[in-house]
C-alpha cells in the first residue's frame, strides 16, 4: 500500500510563510553591514521607480518590459543581499505575492495583449494607439506590462530557491562554528 501525499489547499501550496521585511532575518549576524542596509532603504524605491519609468518610455527610446523588469529585479537583489530572508520570498514588500503568481500574471497579460489584434481580424502583435484619460497610449504597453511582472516574478522565484540553499548553509556554518565554541 502507498502512502498519499497530504492534500494542501490551493492558496496555501506556495503561500509565503512570513511577511516580506527588511532587514529581516540573517543567520550569521556579522556578516550584515548597516550602511547597506541604510543604502537599500534608500536606494530600493529609487530603482523601483527607474524601472517603471524604463517601462513606460520603452516604446519611445531605449528600455521597455525586459529592461524595466531586470532592473526591478536588481532592486530586490539589493535588498536580499542587504539582510531580506528567502523563507517565505521575505524579499519585497509587505505585500503577499507568491513569485509563480506573478509569472503566470504576467505571461497572461503578454499573451492576451499579444493576440488580441486577432480579434479584429489584424496581425498578431499588431500595435495600436489608444487615448486613456487624454493621453496616447501604445497597446504594446499591455505586452511590456506583461514581460515584466513575467521577469520580475522569475528573479524572486531565483532568490527564493537559490537564497534558501545559501541561508541553509550559512546556518549550518554557524551552527558549526557554535557547536566548536561550546566544546571542552
Amino acid at each position: 500500500m502507498t502512502a498519499t501525499p497530504e492534500k494542501i489547499p490551493f492558496e496555501q501550496w506556495d503561500a509565503p510563510e512570513g511577511e516580506w521585511t527588511l532587514p529581516g532575518r540573517c543567520p550569521v549576524r556579522t556578516n550584515r553591514t548597516l550602511l547597506l542596509e541604510a543604502a537599500t532603504r534608500f536606494l530600493f524605491p529609487t530603482v523601483l521607480v527607474f524601472s517603471v519609468y524604463l517601462l513606460i518610455v520603452g516604446h519611445y527610446a531605449p528600455g521597455g518590459g525586459f529592461s524595466g523588469g531586470l532592473t526591478a529585479g536588481l532592486a530586490f537583489v539589493l535588498r536580499y543581499i542587504a539582510g531580506g530572508g528567502s523563507e517565505g520570498a521575505e524579499i519585497g514588500s509587505r505585500l503577499r505575492l507568491r513569485p509563480p503568481t506573478l509569472m503566470g500574471t504576467g505571461l497572461l497579460l503578454a499573451m492576451v495583449s499579444a493576440f488580441a489584434p486577432v480579434a479584429f481580424g489584424q496581425p498578431v502583435l499588431t500595435s495600436a494607439k489608444v487615448s486613456f484619460l487624454g493621453v496616447e497610449v501604445v497597446s504594446s504597453l499591455l505586452l511590456d506590462v506583461g514581460v515584466y511582472l513575467l521577469i520580475i516574478g522569475v528573479v524572486l522565484d531565483l532568490l527564493r530557491s537559490l537564497g534558501s540553499g545559501i541561508e541553509r548553509d550559512a546556518a549550518d556554518a554557524a551552527d558549526a562554528g557554535d557547536a566548536e565554541g561550546a566544546a571542552p
